[in-house]
């Protein structure tokens, strides 16, 4: 039997939830390793999505949820640590009394200098092992420009958001192979799929690099940006789609593993990005989601089962299930199916 190459996924992705005290600074420990990409949410108030990243450096935020450029946090996230992450006051961080969630990718640091492509990145900080990298550079404005990503395999899925203020104001771009090269979404609004060479100029990146249209989204001339890619892993990692039947026996997706976090988006119409996890509160069916594009709560919607294989969907909604409609997703593993790993795969 082949064995998946990740035993123990939470060695590169784990989510942690933790209650706010309000106190500055306060170490929040327990991921199991230095969070180089950082997603904060506060589940009973509403905050923005804070995201964060050892590429970038220390309270320099960015927020799925708006189009707004990089800003300086100092009170959300103050430190990197080897084990976790420190927070200062900021009610979406450490609000007294609030549930938080942080989802945790590793990469490798700050990273250092693609040359591959014609746009030399300032930093990339890639895990080849877990099929994640982290780049900044800065666009030239001209269609055909590539970037190195450092992955060593092809990215099924990417998201890119402008990250300095002299570009404007510009939404997030993302890339799903599910939608091709001629199409892109965007993370921080509901819209469906919009079509256009200006965001990859119709190409499918490769191994080694990913391409760019000349649009402001993705490569406004001197202005920087943030890519985060991701390259599929057997018993890991998986990024595909589905095809919603609008009733509460929906769809199961095989993923090969026990998910421990899950984003879906319908790609045919207008709804939120849905995401789920395997450590907030409830069980089958009672898994909670929070909405990449929104400052709103964590609802107590049943929408799916989290399974020892994949995720099974249990309600009619437009968001995750609507009849005929198309479905995109992100899963990250908790535990694979098969492999020399001790932790049982087994359903929520």
């Amino acid at each position: 039997m082949a064995y998946t190459t990740i035993n123990k996924s939470t060695d590169y992705f784990n989510t942690l939830i933790y209650t706010g005290n309000g106190s500055s600074p306060r170490n929040i420990t327990g991921v199991g390793f230095q969070p180089d990409w950082l997603w904060i949410k506060n589940r009973d108030a509403a905050q923005s999505n804070f995201l964060f990243d050892a590429v970038r450096g220390v309270s320099k935020a960015i927020f799925s949820d708006s189009s707004a450029a990089e800003s300086t946090q100092s009170q959300t996230q103050t430190a990197f640590l080897s084990d976790g992450f420190t927070v200062g006051n900021d009610v979406a961080s450490n609000g007294n009394g609030n549930g938080i969630v942080s989802w945790n990718w590793k990469a490798n640091g700050q990273g250092s200098s693609n040359t591959d492509g014609s746009i030399n990145t300032t930093y990339t900080s890639v895990n080849t092992t877990a099929g994640f990298s982290i780049s900044s550079y800065t666009g030239n404005g001209s269609a055909g420009a590539t970037v190195g990503h450092g992955l060593g395999a092809v990215p099924k899925m990417m998201i890119i958001k402008q990250t300095s203020s002299n570009g404007g104001s510009e939404n997030w771009a993302v890339y799903h192979h599910k939608i091709g090269n001629t199409d892109a979404l965007y993370l921080s609004t509901t819209n469906s799929v919009v079509g256009s060479n200006y965001f990859w100029n119709n190409t499918t990146p490769s191994s080694t690099l990913f391409t760019l249209g000349s649009g402001d989204h993705v490569n406004n001339n001197t202005v920087s940006y943030i890519a985060y890619c991701f390259a599929e892993k057997t018993g890991y990692s998986k990024f595909g789609s589905y095809t919603g039947n609008g009733n509460a026996d929906g769809a199961f997706i095989y993923l090969g593993f026990k998910p421990a976090f899950v984003m879906i988006k319908r790609t045919d119409g207008a709804d939120t990005w849905t995401m789920y996890d395997n450590k907030r509160t409830g069980f089958n069916v009672d898994n909670n989601p929070l909405f990449a594009n929104a400052v709103t709560t964590e609802s107590t919607d049943d929408d799916l089962d989290i399974l020892s294989n994949g995720f099974k969907i249990r309600r009619n909604s437009g968001r995750i299930n609507t009849s005929g409609g198309n479905f995109i997703y992100m899963a990250f593993a908790a535990a694979p199916l098969v492999g020399t790993n001790n932790i049982p795969a087994t359903a929520r």
